[in-house]
């Protein structure tokens, strides 16, 4: 056999290889090479689609923590606002019961204080209500609510329903941030109308106690009168509730029974 056949014959032989191989690639690799391809990009889209369901939980949990948030705040203003100012009614409703024939004046008086009395908490009520069906992307401002600055008038209207109270403030007196003046008014708020429901008779000191750093709030009042009998219901949430508020203002709530029979309730709240 002659070189140049030889050559021909080995240069078919590999084209044929080639053309093989070619095709084993084409039947053999390539499906695999496909099937890798797409079992990467399903398991990019499983990331993907795990990924969106994922942030929508978080979503759906934060949305959750905001509405439970909003509703345990209304709740606390609701109850601290409100009950206040009802159990303030049912103490003026009952020394207007005992005055209505003994001194008209008085009870005169006493009706004209349960229709402020009332009057306020209907308008806060109203207010709160509206909060709750108003949207919540409405930027409108929420109505203002107390502060310091309302202490006084806070005292004054319990010693006009026949609770010896009185205010003492020491330190220099100045604005503090809104959240910290709300929650120490309502600290105030919330141990006297505790004292109205469980110690009547008695006699209570509000203390608010101006620091560097920090604001002391404290109401002490003294054992209950011997002839007192409770008449308001208690839910026993209210020094609960005003301990979530103080913690939540960044301070420290205490409360519990004095020597002599009385009750103290005292908070510490940042003043920066």
């Amino acid at each position: 056999m002659s070189p140049g056949l030889l050559l021909n014959g080995f240069a078919f032989v590999t084209r044929g290889s080639l053309f093989s191989l070619a095709i084993y690639v084409l039947f053999t690799l390539f499906p695999v090479v496909v099937g890798l391809y797409m079992a990467g990009r399903r398991a990019r889209l499983a990331h993907w689609v795990e990924r969106a369901e994922r942030a929508e939980r978080e979503q759906a949990l934060i949305a959750d923590r905001t509405r439970a948030e909003e509703r345990a705040r209304i709740a606390r203003e609701m109850h601290d606002s409100i009950a206040h100012q009802v159990s303030l009614v049912v103490v003026h409703a009952g020394a207007l019961e005992l005055l209505a024939n003994k001194d008209p004046e008085k009870a005169a008086q006493a009706a004209a204080t349960i229709q402020d009395v009332g009057r306020g908490a209907l308008n806060e009520l109203r207010q709160m209500i509206g909060v709750l069906r108003s949207d919540p992307t409405d930027q409108a401002p929420e109505p203002p609510q107390p502060t310091l600055q309302d202490v006084e008038a806070l005292v004054s209207a319990s010693r006009d329903a026949g609770l010896a109270a009185e205010l003492r403030i020491e330190g220099k007196r100045r604005q503090l941030p809104d959240h910290i003046e709300r929650a120490a008014y309502r600290v105030i708020q919330e141990a006297l109308t505790n004292v109205h429901k469980h110690a009547g008779g008695s006699r209570a000191a509000v203390a608010l106690t101006y620091q560097p750093e920090r604001l002391a709030v404290s109401v002490h009042n003294s054992r209950p009168a011997a002839d007192f009998r409770r008449a308001l219901p208690s839910g026993g949430q209210g020094l609960i509730g005003l301990g979530e508020r103080v913690q939540l203002a960044g301070g420290d709530l205490d409360s519990g029974p004095l020597p002599d029979g009385g009750f103290r309730v005292t908070a510490t709240l940042p003043a920066v």
